[in-house]
């Protein structure tokens, strides 16, 4: 006589699997490490890593790829919501963090790419204290006249921020090509001595120094010709009134 089949429990079938403690996978799945070779702040260097993708949040589920990483005697975990990544396209995108960092300062203390005073009346004030369910302040704005200073006023923003991140890139093309062949890019009095490569803010006070006498020595230049052409070349008479 066969055995009777085991009734499922009642109830709706689960949706999720156990909690997995991310940290104990470094003990528990030690085994299934791989070992690679991947460029970390311009060095290459030997890790082992182990990828899985776990399900992550409270209520709404969301599918990650977590990367496991060993290197000698440090261990990190990285995250990525793009499950087509593989593990060393993740690892080296982790790699470029503390170059974006450091852009992001330098646009904000160097160049000042975050200082815009763009505004319009029609924008709506934002509360910092709105609840979630509350609906978004934009969407009280009906008239098509005041949604479209509105976006006149997010294009200003995004190409003043556009222009000044053309301006930092700019300025480190000229540390690297220039740092070596103008002595000049050294003149600031710093507590340590200057590296072969000058920083982004040593250029920017060089050029504040001494870019209208470049204007003035390139004549043939088209900056310098439009400068010229909006200036009076009429020098005004000794018997005229200054005001």
């Amino acid at each position: 006589m066969p055995w009777p089949t085991r009734c499922p429990p009642r109830g709706r079938p689960p949706k999720k699997g156990k909690m997995v403690k991310l940290a104990a996978l470094f003990q528990s799945r030690a085994a299934d490490f791989q070992t690679a070779t991947v460029r970390l702040y311009d060095k290459e260097e030997t890790v082992s890593f182990l990828c899985v993708d776990l399900l992550w949040g409270q209520g709404f589920y969301q599918k990650l790829r977590f990367v496991l990483v060993k290197q000698d005697e440090r261990f990190s975990i990285f995250v990525s919501t793009d499950l087509t990544f593989e593990p060393m396209q993740i690892l080296t995108a982790y790699g470029y963090r503390f170059k974006i960092e450091c852009t992001f300062r330098e646009m904000k203390q160097v160049i000042g790419a975050f200082g815009y005073r763009f505004w319009s009346s029609a924008m709506p004030k934002l509360s910092r204290y709105r609840r979630k369910g509350d609906p978004d302040p934009l969407e009280r704005v009906t008239e098509e006249q005041q949604r479209k200073r509105i976006r006149l006023t997010l294009q200003a923003i995004e190409g003043f921020v556009m222009c000044s991140v053309i301006a930092t890139g700019l300025v480190q093309l000229i540390a690297l090509r220039f740092s070596g062949q103008k002595p000049g890019l050294f003149f600031r009095y710093l507590r340590t001595p200057s590296k072969s490569v000058v920083s982004e803010a040593t250029v920017v006070a060089y050029f504040r120094k001494s870019i209208f006498s470049l204007f003035a020595q390139n004549s043939q230049l088209s900056l310098t010709q439009i400068i010229r052409s909006k200036q009076k070349t009429a020098l005004p008479d000794a018997n005229s009134l200054v005001s």
